[in-house]
């Protein structure tokens, strides 16, 4: 991959299909860079493919590009210790957003996760997605090579908007250095050493490519409002990708009119689940969509992880969030959303290939048939979820 010397106006966006494309494009990217390097995600796990992203980390920071590296608590709680030495030694910066420490999970407010995707090379190239630093074919919960890989989405960008996601990551480091400073040293001290960077104005108003971002202060619903406005907008067909779907009403209430009104509404969804929990969870929520004529088709030849949508062949998105309660309300998320009908139907493509391949449709008559075990297996996991947002004290 040759990464332009100036940014493109149009954003060269490429859509990148798992880690097996991914990878190599990160590396490709990373071993042309000259000043600097922003990365985060929220697994990195060094197994297989994988090590192919930490070496390249390492060998950029050993020819002396600035390489900072940000992964959170609960997907990646330590790195390795080899690698720990490995990158120290290169000067790779690296650092963990929100240890979970000993107390775990058991606090809500511990539940604001880190789950972007995301990297610049030198302000000219971009990434953002939903693919983790994870083998595609590795499964960390069995620690086992799975046989068909992940089926997930990042996209490449070279264009304006790398300077939008270059300062987003910029303002977390800064914000991580502040805090980490306060916690060693006085006030005074800390914010006279450290200045927060100059950063432009985040383009998620307007715009046929744009960076939008999920957090708790200024961009809280901000991915969801992308979604409303687009499948409100929609005339002729929604697909949907989403590994732990379970939206909130609004979400739901506007897939519903958009049948009404004669959509073509599709929903790919977790066939092989990874958490028995929200799987079950998401089948409380079938039944007013499938009446609705909303057709669900499960992914089932191995872990369905894409957080992906394209509306009539042109509005696509591609990012982090999930349409759950953790990503729409807690978690720290990215999507690019752009106008591009060439990238957009590459990934409608890709959407109705798995279906085609690996899906396996809910029929609206069996699942209104299901055991009366299933059914409170479904309703008991809804419950525990809404009781899980409650303890947030927000309204979803």
């Amino acid at each position: 991959m040759n990464v332009p010397s100036t940014p493109r106006a149009d954003h060269g966006l490429v859509l990148l299909q798992g880690s097996r494309e991914l990878f190599p494009a990160l590396v490709a990217a990373m071993a042309q860079a000259r000043e600097e390097i922003l990365f985060e995600t929220y697994i990195f796990d060094f197994h297989g493919d994988s090590l192919t992203v930490a070496e390249a980390l390492e060998a950029a920071a050993q020819r002396g590009v600035q390489v900072r590296v940000v992964l959170d608590g609960v997907g990646t709680p330590q790195v390795p210790k080899v690698w720990a030495q490995r990158w120290t030694e290169a000067g790779v910066a690296w650092r963990i957003y929100d240890p979970i420490g000993a107390l775990g999970l058991w606090f809500p407010t511990r539940w604001r996760r880190l789950h972007r995707k995301l990297c610049t090379v030198d302000r000219l190239v971009a990434f953002c997605g939903g693919v983790n630093l994870l083998d595609d074919h590795y499964d960390p919960h069995q620690r086992r090579r799975i046989e068909h890989p992940r089926l997930d989405f990042s996209v490449q960008v070279q264009g304006p908007l790398v300077q939008a996601v270059h300062d987003t990551m910029a303002q977390l480091w800064w914000r991580m250095q502040l805090s980490q400073q306060l916690r060693r040293s006085q006030v005074g001290e800390a914010l006279e050493t450290l200045r927060e960077p100059e950063t432009a104005p985040l383009p998620e108003s307007r715009g046929r490519y744009r960076l939008v971002l999920r957090d708790n202060l200024r961009h809280r619903r901000s991915i969801q409002k992308s979604y409303l406005q687009a499948i409100g907008r929609a005339r002729h067909e929604i697909l949907i990708a989403n590994a732990f779907f379970l939206p909130g009403g609004k979400l739901r209430r506007a897939l519903v009119r958009a049948a009404q009104r004669g959509v073509k509404v599709r929903l790919l969804l977790q066939g092989h689940y990874e958490y028995l929990v929200p799987y079950r969870a998401a089948y409380q929520v079938y039944g007013q969509l499938l009446s609705a004529g909303v057709e669900i088709v499960e992914y089932t030849p191995s872990y369905l992880h894409a957080k992906v949508a394209v509306i009539d062949s042109r509005w696509m998105t591609v990012g982090s969030s999930n349409l759950d309660p953790l990503s729409l309300l807690l978690a720290r998320e990215a999507n690019i959303v752009a106008q591009a009908p060439v990238v957009a139907n590459d990934l409608r493509q890709a959407l109705l290939r798995a279906m085609d391949e690996g899906g396996r449709v809910v029929d609206a008559g069996d699942y209104q048939r299901r055991a009366w075990y299933h059914r409170w297996l479904d309703w008991s996991a809804y419950s525990l979820m809404r009781i899980a947002i409650f303890l947030t004290s927000r309204r979803y």
